[in-house]
């Protein structure tokens, strides 16, 4: 099986980059490729950069990186209540070029923060609309409070009862 994970953030420093490279660990025997949002920087979308433009490579690369794997782990990084804005304008672009932009994959949604909810709010928002454009949704989590669940040095999960529900979710996958 090929999964593609990434965290829907831009950060160098991405908390829920780490999240998501952990939950690939989690996934024994599996082909991982973990992209980063940085590689896929564009000019902020709209209609009138969309006549400039046309469909920029790097969407559609993004794109055919889902379409050559089994499966998807996506992190979330929330801003104010939803999406990164680097996560937001890629997306944007590649539904212009495929409204289908997850392709039937099946997905496990993931986000954490430094607070209690542990970006709750953005982990909602995927899971309700990961459907309308063509992802299959096995599981989502949002890990609390990353900086105390979260061992940086062995980067991992370090809290045991986190650490089943983690697998529980990526088990969904196989």
């Amino acid at each position: 099986m090929k999964v593609l994970a990434f965290a829907a953030s831009s950060s160098t420093t991405s908390i829920n980059k780490r999240l998501v490279t952990y939950a690939t660990t989690l996934m024994a025997s599996a082909e991982i490729e973990i992209l980063d949002l940085n590689d896929y920087e564009l000019p902020l979308f709209s209609e009138d950069k969309e006549k400039v433009l046309g469909k920029p490579k790097l969407a559609q690369d993004f794109l055919d990186s889902i379409a050559a794997s089994d499966a998807l782990i996506v992190s979330f990084a929330e801003h104010n209540g939803s999406y990164s804005a680097a996560y937001k304008n890629l997306f944007d672009w590649c539904s212009r070029i495929n409204p289908k932009v997850f392709q039937n994959k099946p997905m496990v949604l993931l986000s954490t923060s430094p607070g209690a909810r542990g970006g709750a709010g953005v982990l909602a928002l995927a899971e309700n609309s990961a459907p309308f454009f063509s992802g299959d949704v096995k599981a989502s989590y949002s890990l609390p409070s990353f900086y105390e669940n979260f061992d940086l040095e062995g980067s991992c999960v370090n809290n045991e009862d986190i650490k089943v529900l983690m697998q529980s979710a990526i088990d969904k996958l196989k």
